[in-house]
């Protein structure tokens, strides 16, 4: 009987190993979970309540707050967003005018980064402006640092967007638009502060095809290994913001993010679906062919409050490869025991469709 089960353990012990994917998988065939926002500290108790008063149901889609980037780092999130907005002369954001509308406050940019130029990291101007890094240089080398303490770690996902929209209302702070040489800039801004030995980017995944797509389609993305240690750039914008960025640069020759851009176009590569139960079938498709797509778990806190994980099964069945939460963690800011993560607690998993 002893000999039986010894037969059996050294017969299954080389299926168990088959069944771990390595390094080789390419990074398209993995799943990860990631945040929302990733930046963002609550709004201050006494400004908020002020600001629910007017609007109960707007302040309650933004009633969220993260731990720091290193901390989601370490938990094991592998897909992170981080907001900017232009500030070129400087000074723009030092001062928002939410802090003269409450009393009593804490203090805001005790160090004074705000007012030296380059991009700025929080979520809308001068009402929720509190962020675990208020520079994107500060972001990136936060990341930098910790991405060299952990040389192995898996591809990270960074989603970025541009803002630049100026709030309905009169009265509050009008940001820059992103030009082309703004971007540049903020290309620029990556490359110094992390390197481009820490990328995955365009050029590298389009290689010797013609359009970046092509490659896409040709499964062309690198492996685990040849990912280690390295972030991919997502611009999460639009036509026309993603025109700007794009424009002199075809498939994105010589950029450095990947843009949100409709497959059949040259620059196809990265996705944004943010609705996996509608578009269900759609994203299965799309994630067959190649195409990197990124999907949300939850959104404006309504699923958290409600404990509703339907949209977060629809996205794991979606084969979508980056799935964004505000909930890997319970919400500290209502009761409710929505928790977003892989079977174990885990954020990376091998993509079910492959």
């Amino acid at each position: 009987m002893k000999a039986i089960f010894g037969l059996l353990l050294i017969t299954l012990l080389p299926l168990s190993k088959t069944n771990d994917p390595g390094d080789n998988v390419l990074i398209n065939h993995i799943q990860v979970i990631g945040s929302h926002n990733s930046y963002k500290k609550a709004i201050d108790p006494r400004l908020f309540k002020m600001l629910q008063k007017a609007d109960s149901v707007s302040m309650s889609k933004i009633d969220y707050s993260h731990i720091s980037l290193t901390d989601q780092l370490n938990l094991g999130l592998l897909d992170l967003e981080i907001d900017v907005y232009a500030d070129t002369a400087g000074g723009k954001y030092a001062h928002p005018k939410g802090l003269d509308w409450v009393r009593g406050q804490p203090a805001y940019d005790t160090e004074g980064v705000m007012k030296q130029p380059g991009f700025k990291v929080f979520h809308i101007q001068d009402i929720d402006y509190r962020s675990n890094c208020l520079t994107f240089k500060q972001c990136l080398q936060e990341l930098k640092k910790w991405s060299d303490a952990h040389p192995d770690h898996h591809p990270i996902f960074i989603t970025m967007n541009a803002k630049d929209e100026p709030m309905k209302n009169p009265g509050y702070t009008v940001p820059d638009k992103f030009t082309s040489s703004i971007y540049d800039k903020l290309d620029k801004e990556i490359a110094d502060n992390l390197g481009t030995d820490h990328l995955i980017t365009p050029d590298k995944v389009r290689g010797n095809y013609k359009t970046l797509e092509q490659a896409v389609l040709h499964q062309n993305w690198p492996t685990l290994k040849e990912a280690k240690g390295k972030f991919i750039f997502l611009l999460d914008e639009t036509s026309p913001k993603t025109d700007v960025y794009i424009a002199g640069h075809p498939s994105l020759k010589g950029r450095l993010l990947f843009t949100n851009s409709e497959p059949g176009t040259p620059e196809a590569a990265i996705h944004v679906m943010n609705s996996a139960k509608k578009d269900l079938a759609q994203i299965k498709e799309l994630v067959k062919k190649g195409y990197i797509i990124r999907t949300r778990a939850d959104s404006d806190t309504q699923e958290a409050r409600a404990n509703d994980k339907s949209s977060f099964n629809a996205a794991m069945q979606s084969g979508a490869q980056i799935i964004s939460t505000d909930y890997y963690k319970k919400s500290g800011h209502f009761k409710s025991d929505y928790v977003i993560s892989f079977e174990g607690g885990k954020y990376f998993r091998m993509n079910p469709l492959f």
